[in-house]
């Protein structure tokens, strides 16, 4: 089984969603599991009720979004990957510095306890400024592999970075193989 987690990068929420989708279609089980933001925020992107049934519906089971629940996702209940797709700054930083006060920073905390691969799919705006070390130390870390990205818009946001969503499934076979995917950056 695969977990499967929605961070609060809105904006890129639909792209996520085809990939999960993408996933199940080719015969993945996977636990979804969103951050509390994502669990209980409405935005212009949708509400958090629509993002919740969408995703259950998909994955045929109920997302945990508590850190209660995410814990036991290492040794007791061990996933063969843990995806954060889309995974915000703010969540990046947190796993870098081992801060598990969210569903996915303790889903990711439990998950990298049983050394199983995590494969990021970043998307924020200090990716390349305030975000920058995490993304360096966690490309020290075993067994974490991030998605290729890329500048989003580099005139209007230079520091921006986002995940090239189409090369999660390549990126989740190279991070069971035990290497990163190509070119980090695109």
């Amino acid at each position: 089984m695969l977990g499967y987690a929605f961070c609060g990068s809105f904006c890129t929420h639909a792209r996520a969603l085809e990939e999960l989708q993408n996933l199940i279609s080719l015969g993945y089980d996977i636990q979804p599991i969103l951050s509390e933001t994502v669990w209980s925020t409405d935005t212009r992107f949708g509400t958090a009720k629509g993002l919740l049934e969408r995703v259950e519906e998909i994955c045929s089971r109920a997302a945990i979004h508590t850190v209660v629940d995410a814990e036991p996702l290492g040794p007791r209940s061990p996933l063969e990957c843990l995806i954060i797709s889309p995974c915000t700054g703010n969540t990046l930083a947190k796993i870098a510095n081992g801060i598990t006060d969210t569903a996915v920073c303790m889903a990711a905390k439990a998950h990298l306890r049983s050394d199983r691969p995590l494969v990021i799919s970043l998307a924020s705006n200090d990716a390349l400024s305030a975000n920058l070390k995490n993304i360096a130390t966690l490309l020290s870390r075993k067994q974490v592999y991030f998605v290729p990205m890329m500048q989003d818009d580099p005139e209007k946001k230079p520091h921006s970075l986002v995940a090239d969503f189409s090369l999660l499934l390549p990126t989740l076979q190279a991070a069971f193989q035990g290497r990163q995917f190509r070119k980090l950056f695109l």
